[in-house]
Parts: C-alpha cells; structure tokens; sequence
C-alpha cells in the first residue's frame, strides 16, 4: 500500500524537524514571490518544502514515496516491507514480470 497522505504529513514535518537551516528559509520567504505566483504565501512556502523533500529523495536515489516510507516507518525492516510491497503493486499495475521489475529498479525481492 503506498504512503498515506498523513504519512506524508508526518514525514515532512520530520525532514523539516532535522533541518533548521530549511526551516529558517521557509520562515524567510519573500511574500512578493508567492503573490508574483498568484499564491498565498502558505502555499508559496509549502510548495518550497515539497521541492526540498523531493530534491532530498532524489539526491539519495529514491522516490519521494520511499522517502515518506523512510522517514515514518517504525524500523528499517518495517521501511523495506512497506517499500517492496508498494514496489510490487506498481508492477502488478504496470503488468510488469516481479523479477524485470526489480531488475529494472535495482530491487532484492
């Protein structure tokens, strides 16, 4: 099952928590950018740390679903179960064979 979107929550708040330095950007964002975007500055800011979280995912060589798995799983063993099973319901969607679609993305069944 793919991370839930209080998953999600959850691990944004935590890879902001270990990040103080993201934090004070985001708290010192120029309101004249967001309104340039027609957004409010909420949206301005939230926006900013969905591209941080996702950079930071793409710069350990996940994706931002494995990051949010990585971040709110209780145990390494529970990140890897959850994160093979998501893998393995992309495969069934994709209608991908189990073994190409872990040879694919580097993945040990």
């Amino acid at each position: 099952m793919a991370a839930t979107e209080q998953q999600h929550e959850q691990a944004l708040k935590k890879f902001l928590d270990e990040r103080p330095e993201l934090q004070h950007e985001l708290d010192n964002l120029n309101p004249l950018l967001a309104q340039v975007k027609g957004e409010t500055a909420a949206q301005f800011r939230d926006e900013r740390l969905h591209e941080a979280f996702e950079a930071e995912a793409e710069r350990l060589g996940l994706f931002a679903w494995e990051l949010t798995l990585q971040l709110t799983a209780p145990t390494p063993e529970d990140y890897e179960a959850q994160r093979l099973n998501v893998h393995r319901e992309v495969a069934e969607m994709a209608g991908m064979d189990w073994r190409e679609y872990c040879e694919l993305y580097g993945l040990n069944p």
